[in-house]
């Protein structure tokens, strides 16, 4: 009888396992199914040890924005902490405190080599548990697109009674790009190092290309780079509108003491459409590494995924105040693109603990004009210490909206502040990982009174996911009450100057103007 059962039990187990592959393979993504070859390629069977494993991210995959604005608020806990919302008083007495700040940390550089090894070691401390590269997460059923049901505003909270401040009508901007002069933010990076941020080491770069059969850019494709012989990808990145990705290997290599030096060659995939190609990357050669992928990419009408991440505290009046009066003409302009592209609106708003709400969103909608009723009803209030809730909000944006497919995707944060680093949860530097792997870029622009510390994070995200720097200019740079001008206090050289909304467009039209005409 034993020799009869065994046979079968071998059997059963046979049809089980069958049985379980069969369904694990009906619940993958369709591209990922429909693939000739396993995504990402399969080197060999070892996997990354746990440590070393990178973070959850879900690919885009929302195909409409064809939705009424549709908010959801994560409660600030007004009420339960030392916050509380400020007047007009506090507000201004608070952006003083921040321009005393920044002109004390510019004036003195000369006692900063003591307190960097105190502050360097806070950064030690918060690298340390800073975790690797980006992967993705299993896709949730259904269309992204669907995930939010339409919640009611809520009321913001009645304004305390201040004296009529006048509109500003102009706000002038300069940028900078620190990818295009990297040696100069190389060098802007060492003048401020000991600062206490999340430290990502960018100095290694190495630029990818890839193209499909007719020598034309690849836009939004799939990018996985491997260490050799190992399957699970060390880090994932999509394509920009040029084809393009910048590659840091010390950011996201394992820290083996040597900043990743043992591994001289890395491994990349490219997928679009299921179409693979593949490179390698040898460190310390050539700057750059192309990929050509076999079939040529279709042109369609552009697809843009704009959100506006807005610090809502009390010190940002101004600001909001103006991208309310200027979104209008903005979108116009827009859509009088070239490529007439198909826009999608979103906005992220954020304050910190202690406030009325921690973030406020409005996921993607192509209704415009409910978009700016709901912009409308943004009021700057609370606050109360320097540092926002910056982490929480970009993670919102990076992992909480329906990003969609074959979509520029681009977020203009607005901000005079730097995110708490003490508060735990989301970090920015995870989620700049993250935004790359889902091929957002962040402009980032920089109000009033943002300090040392909230340049460099801001300069971070934008170099890290291919965006800018934006900051905001006037007449006397250290006066914002000065009115607009070509002038900053921030540690940026050689920019040129133009109004807020116009530079927005700009950028808008610079990043589409990169794409396949159909």
């Amino acid at each position: 009888m034993d020799t009869m059962k065994t046979p079968r039990r071998t059997l059963t187990s046979v049809l089980i396992a069958s049985l379980l592959l069969a369904a694990c393979a009906g619940s993958l993504d369709g591209n990922v199914a429909q693939a000739a070859e396993p995504w990402p390629p399969v080197w060999q069977d070892a996997a990354l040890p746990l440590d070393d494993a990178p973070p959850a991210f879900t690919p885009p995959s929302a195909t409409s924005c064809h939705r009424l604005p549709a908010m959801r608020e994560v409660p600030g806990g007004a009420g339960q902490s030392g916050n509380r919302h400020l007047g007009r008083a506090e507000r201004l007495e608070r952006d003083a405190m921040k321009s005393d700040s920044r002109a004390e940390a510019k004036a003195a550089p000369e006692r900063r080599d003591a307190p960097a090894m105190a502050a360097g070691s806070v950064a030690d401390a918060l690298r340390e548990r800073a975790p690797a590269a980006v992967a993705p997460a299993a896709r949730p059923s259904g269309d992204a697109s669907t995930s939010f049901a339409p919640e009611p505003w809520p009321a913001p909270p009645a304004p305390q009674p201040t004296m009529p401040r006048p509109a500003r009508e102009t706000v002038t901007a300069g940028m900078v790009d620190d990818n295009a002069d990297f040696g100069e933010y190389l060098a802007y990076r060492q003048r401020n190092a000991g600062l206490p941020v999340r430290e990502r080491d960018i100095s290694e770069r190495y630029l990818l290309e890839v193209t499909d059969a007719q020598g034309d850019p690849v836009h939004d494709a799939e990018v996985a780079v491997q260490r050799a012989g190992v399957a699970q990808p060390l880090m994932w990145a999509r394509t920009d509108t040029a084809g393009r990705v910048w590659l840091h290997p010390r950011a996201f290599l394992p820290r083996d003491g040597q900043g990743g030096q043992g591994d001289r060659v890395l491994g990349i995939a490219v997928r679009k459409n299921g179409v693979l190609g593949r490179a390698q990357l040898q460190r310390g050669q050539a700057s750059a590494v192309q990929v050509r992928l076999g079939q040529p990419v279709a042109a369609q009408r552009p697809r843009l995924d704009l959100v506006f991440m807005v610090d809502a505290t009390g010190s940002m009046g101004d600001e909001i105040a103006k991208l309310k009066h200027s979104m209008h003409a903005m979108a116009q302009q827009i859509a009088q693109l070239p490529l007439q592209p198909d826009v999608c609106w979103g906005l992220v708003a954020y304050r910190d603990r202690g406030d009325a709400f921690l973030t406020r969103t409005q996921d993607f909608t192509d209704d415009l004009r409910g978009f700016q009723q709901v912009l409308g009803q943004l009021q700057a209030d609370g606050g109360g210490d320097t540092p926002e809730a910056l982490n929480e909000a970009l993670h919102e944006v990076v992992h909480g909206l329906s990003w969609r497919r074959d979509a520029a995707r681009m977020v203009v944060l607005v901000a005079d502040a730097p995110p708490h680093l003490d508060y735990g949860g989301p970090q920015y530097d995870t989620d700049m990982q993250a935004a790359l792997a889902k091929g957002i870029k962040l402009f980032a622009v920089g109000a009033s009174g943002l300090d040392p510390v909230g340049e460099y994070i801001y300069r971070q995200i934008a170099q890290y996911t291919a965006g800018r720097f934006v900051f905001l200019t006037y007449r006397d740079g250290a006066d914002p009450a000065s009115g607009p001008g070509t002038q900053t206090t921030h540690d940026v050289k050689q920019y040129s100057v133009q109004t807020l909304d116009r530079l927005v467009v700009k950028l808008v039209g610079d990043e589409l103007a990169k794409l396949k005409r159909t």
